[in-house]
Parts: C-alpha cells; structure tokens; sequence
C-alpha cells in the first residue's frame, strides 16, 4: 500500500509540474493586442495552458520584462522596433508568430483637411527611432515635409530637408498619441488605441499609410532561447486558428477592413 501511495503522490508530483510548465506570461499594451490575447485564453485553458495576460502602458517595458523572465512572450510590437531595441540594448528576441498589420494614420479634430493645417502647426508623433520613422514617411507621402533621400522608416525629426509649413513637432510616447490629438493640428494615430480611448473616430484619418508589408506586422515575440518551446508555439497556433481572436480584432478596429489585416493569412 505504502508503494501505491507513493506512486500516486509521484503521479501528483509531475502532475502539477506539467501544470505549471503549460503556464504562460504574455505581455501586451492596452487595445486591439491585449484584447485580442485576451479572447484565447479560455481556448488556451481548455488546452491545457494557463495563460496570465501582463498589461504594459507604454513601449518599453515589455522588452525590458520580457529579457528578465519576467514574461515569456510579448504581443506589441513589429520586426524593425524589435531589431532596433535589440541593437540598443543587447537583446537576443525572436519572432514566433505573425499578428495584426495596422494602417497607420495622421488625425485632426481642429481641421478637415491637411491643406487646411496652418503655418506653424503643432503635429504629435511617435518618439521611438522606428514609429517616428514611419510616422515621417506618412507626412511626407501627405506633401507636408520632405526627408533626405534613402533614410526610409529609420528617419527621424533631424533628416527633414524641407517643412513649407514650419510645422513644429512634439515626441510622444505612441500609446499616448490618442490622449494629445486635440491639442494639437495634426497627430500620428494607431487605429487601435483611438478605438480603445473611444474619443474619436478611428475611420477619421485625414491620410493613411497604406496596408504595408508584413514587415511592420506586430507579432508574438519571445526570447531565442525559447523560440521552439512547445508551449509558446501551441499557444501561438490557438491564437491563429480561433475565431474568437479574429471576432475580436475586427471589433478593436471599428469592423473597418481599410484599418488592419491579420499578417498570418497573408
């Protein structure tokens, strides 16, 4: 009896060390990304794998959380921010699934149209290297600014060439873009963080990016180390095979197709 009872403690033993080892960290910022994870975790459960969703409120945090063990994965940003965070900081990051491709937009509540931003016009963009990169691409592709040639979505506020307007610029972190939008005559906007403030309407660019390449796709990112770890990439697949993500980032975009498109089907 005593062998039997030992076996079955055993059997319990390793029971709950499977448990824990099909736990999951993932580590989002608020909006489209977070409630789209959010939407797989009672699939991921079912499965076997108990997953803790870590909100982060700005973009660099995740990063930093993600390289301390703190989380296992993280769901907010796209190829290039992850390479240039990597390079400043010594990181060692791989992608492990593709996500949401965003269009980026550049929104007004003070004017309905970019000719109508005036000499001197304030305009809010994104602080990091990459995201102002791409947020400077935008106004030049809108006639407003002119870059140096060849510096493509690594520009920043230093390679402007030519600003007719003598538009003046302030750095915001990119969550917080949305909260400054009426402070200012112009801002760069993320479709989705516009739809969680519910303070305008993500539809209302004045231009928008296009859908660009899978490049700039926000993807589930994890450490090298990790790359293959089963429980990561099951946790993956769920993501991309549930209707219920797909149900909900549609609804995080308005049920615009013009905002984003799901980067794993294209």
């Amino acid at each position: 009896m005593r062998v039997l009872r030992l076996i079955a403690a055993a059997a319990l033993t390793l029971g709950a060390m499977a448990a824990q080892a099909a736990s999951l960290k993932v580590g989002v910022v608020p909006g489209a990304y977070a409630d789209a994870v959010n939407a797989v975790v009672g699939e991921a459960k079912a499965k076997g794998i108990d997953v803790t969703v870590v909100e982060f409120s700005d973009w660099n945090t995740p990063n930093v959380a993600l390289d301390a063990g703190d989380i296992d994965v993280n769901f907010f940003q796209h190829r290039p921010f992850m390479e240039n965070v990597e390079k400043q900081k010594g990181y060692d990051f791989e992608i492990v699934g593709l996500g949401i491709l965003q269009n980026l937009g550049l929104y007004s509540l003070k004017h309905k149209s970019l000719d109508a931003v005036p000499v001197g016009g304030r305009v809010a963009i994104a602080n990091d290297p990459v995201n102002q990169g791409r947020g400077l691409l935008l106004l030049q592709k809108a006639g407003l600014i002119r870059l140096k040639d060849g510096v493509g979505f690594l520009g920043t506020l230093d390679d402007i060439v030519e600003n007719p307007k003598t538009l003046k610029f302030t750095e915001v972190e990119g969550p917080q873009l949305v909260r400054v939008t009426g402070d200012v005559d112009l801002a760069q906007g993320y479709p989705h963080f516009i739809v969680a403030a519910g303070s305008f309407d993500p539809t209302s660019g004045l231009v928008y990016s296009g859908i660009e390449d899978k490049l700039f796709a926000v993807s589930f990112v994890t450490k090298a180390a990790r790359k293959d770890d089963a429980t990561i990439r099951k946790f993956v697949d769920l993501f991309h095979n549930s209707e219920a993500v797909k149900a909900q980032i549609r609804k995080s975009f308005a049920d615009s197709d013009k905002l984003y498109v799901l980067a794993w089907l294209k």
